[in-house]
């Protein structure tokens, strides 16, 4: 106390001496300095006080008759604005509840993928046949050495795991060989492709065997000093990878190998080339939604086809009539769920609406993991359609009797992938990818397996000639229980709603029926989306 009071005096002393040596005129401008520092401090601090109040809105206020709107696609380079209104409750949610919470169902989120443009998906279909034109295997084989040990190349690698996982590894190299002009090396496993029995690939690849025994023939090290190196990355390490970084175009590794299934679509969606740097748009601007081509069904499209003998069961289940309307896909893990099964049967009336099909019974494809209730479903299904189901326990074929079949059902993945022989599934993915897609689950919607069966119907459903629209459409059904905390549960690499899965998304929905973008986001690049806190 007496320290403060000693400078206090001190202060004291040493103003009162300033101002008996001041006259009159500096006292009256240090008058109106002061008065406008005070000024300039207190209009400071109002401002600053009215901008945080400004971000908090007020619970008195409410704008009935709005509804949360998006604007698409933007053409300005900044971010832009985003529009979010209060939605317009049109089913169980509460109006006053909606009114208050800036957030939206799982409808509304999908609303932006219902008029998508086809013709990027036809332009990355050129894209893929001009690239294996030029680099497929046939003709790379035929260089000569100079120019052949210049060549670069991508392998993709997968196991026998699961379908969907394996499958966009190999989409990612193909997607990797187009972006850098290099090869495609489809991976071996003691010889055998993966899923050999099940899937044909393109005879466009090569094998990493044939790349090894063309290197040395045309004797690349000793003669351009150019060794047969691979470059592996593994995006879920960053601090072992710069790929997100670098440009591709200067890795001089011969073979690059990225090492990873669902996030490839994660950094595929954000490094596209620029035109002047001499490169392409094979995946999408990412800031435009409706840009968004269907790159991993076009690269299906072009690399895989079933084997002969999946294709004999295809055929022997549609029994020579017409091609399916509506596929519906049903993950339930040994769970047959009445809200689920509801849920999917009034969207597939709305797909069917939708998609303006006029027919007096339309084809059912029905496809699930969970046998029981696929008899419960295929009764009600009948009602108003005709189904379509593969029954592998009346099929005769070679792949019924175990003839190749070297895929192994483990006890501990029956709860995941259904009871059935794993084949089956190989069946009804080619079965299911020849029309509209409605996918419903127990627990999570939209896993990669129905993701690649709806990118592959879409492809095959567009025509050469489709500039346009396309008459294809991929639902997700979500009954009331799976949105009680709106989509926080639909998380997981590779699920299409995982970047929606934050607080923009309402809690307690009623049944939602909802269009589902083809390709799956995989960056914050939608208006929508948010992450879980």
């Amino acid at each position: 106390m007496e320290s403060d009071s000693a400078r206090s005096s001190g202060l004291s002393w040493i103003l009162s001496g300033t101002m008996m040596r001041s006259n009159a005129p500096r006292r009256r401008r240090l008058s109106v300095l002061g008065l406008l520092l005070c000024c300039s401090i207190l209009t400071f601090y109002t401002l600053l006080l009215l901008s945080l109040t400004a971000i908090v809105p007020s619970p008195e206020l409410s704008f009935p008759g709005t509804s949360l709107q998006t604007s698409f696609p933007v053409p300005s380079q900044e971010i832009p604005p985003d529009y979010v209104q209060i939605a317009n409750s049109t089913a169980e949610i509460p109006r006053r509840k909606m009114q208050r919470a800036l957030c939206a169902t799982v409808e509304e989120m999908g609303e932006a993928f219902g008029h998508v443009s086809w013709k990027e998906s036809l332009r990355v279909r050129r894209l893929i046949r001009d690239h294996f034109a030029l680099h497929r295997a046939s003709r790379v084989r035929e260089l000569p050495p100079e120019q052949f040990c210049k060549q670069g190349f991508v392998i993709g690698k997968a196991s026998q795991a699961g379908f969907g996982n394996e499958v966009y590894k190999i989409l990612t190299a193909a997607a990797l060989s187009i972006m850098l002009n290099r090869s495609l090396i489809i991976g071996q496993t003691r010889g055998k492709y993966p899923f050999q029995n099940y899937i044909s690939y393109t005879d466009h690849s090569f094998t990493l065997d044939e790349v090894k025994h063309l290197w040395r023939k045309n004797d690349c090290v000793g003669e351009y000093g150019r060794h047969l190196v691979m470059r592996t990355d593994d995006f879920e390490k960053p601090t072992e990878t710069n790929v997100l970084c670098s440009n591709w175009r200067k890795w001089k590794q011969p073979i690059i190998w990225y090492n990873r299934c669902c996030g490839s679509s994660v950094f595929l969606e954000e490094h596209t080339f620029s035109d002047e740097e001499g490169c392409f748009y094979i995946i999408w601007e990412a800031r435009y939604v409706q840009s968004r081509p269907n790159t991993f069904g076009e690269l299906m499209r072009a690399v895989i086809s079933p084997s002969e003998n999946v294709q004999r069961a295809v055929n022997w289940t549609l029994r020579g009539g017409p091609d399916p309307h509506i596929t519906l896909h049903m993950r339930m893990l040994m769970n047959k769920s009445p809200k689920a099964v509801k849920s999917a049967l009034s969207c597939i009336q709305k797909s069917l609406f939708t998609n303006h099909l006029q027919v007096p019974r339309p084809r059912v494809v029905l496809v699930s993991d969970t046998p029981s209730l696929i008899k419960e479903i295929t009764t009600k299904l009948k009602e108003f359609s005709e189904v379509v189901h593969f029954d592998y326990n009346l099929f005769n074929g070679k792949i019924s009797k175990g003839k190749g079949n070297d895929l192994r059902q483990s006890e501990l993945r029956v709860k995941d992938w259904g009871s059935a022989p794993r084949w089956v599934a190989f069946v009804d993915f080619f079965l299911a990818s020849q029309a509209a897609v409605v996918s419903g689950a127990q627990r999570r919607v939209g896993t990669t397996y129905a993701q690649l069966i709806a990118a592959l119907a879409a492809a095959n459903q567009l025509g050469e000639n489709d500039t346009t629209t396309s008459k294809f459409s991929f639902f997700s059904s979500f009954q009331s229980n799976l949105l009680r905390d709106g989509l926080r549960n639909q998380v997981g690499w590779g699920h299409v709603w995982n970047r929606f899965a934050g607080p923009l998304s309402c809690p307690s929905q009623p049944n939602q029926c909802a269009l589902t973008p083809v390709l799956a986001p995989a960056w914050w690049d939608g208006n929508l989306q948010s992450p879980i806190p």
